[in-house]
């Protein structure tokens, strides 16, 4: 019974850390996926918090109507 050797060894070593190294380039592949499909729904969702800050300002009492038109006219535009 000879087993592996050093080769045998250094092949199995080989294969474990390339296997690893599929695995995680697949994972990280597959975030930066989700986190590019998302990033557009973020821009929507930060500017509707936007204008609820707004709202809120304005019901406050902190800014007159005039700033509040143009805010709000300013966030819809972009």
């Amino acid at each position: 019974m000879m087993g592996f050797g050093w080769f045998g060894w250094f092949g199995m070593l080989f294969m474990l850390v390339f296997w690893v190294l599929i695995i995680v380039g697949i994972v990280w592949l597959v975030k930066w996926l989700l986190n590019q499909g998302s990033k557009g729904s973020n821009v929507s969702t930060s500017k509707e918090r936007a204008l609820e800050l707004l709202d809120e300002a304005y019901a406050r009492g902190e800014i007159d109507d005039e700033e509040y038109e143009r805010r709000k006219r300013k966030l819809l535009e972009e």
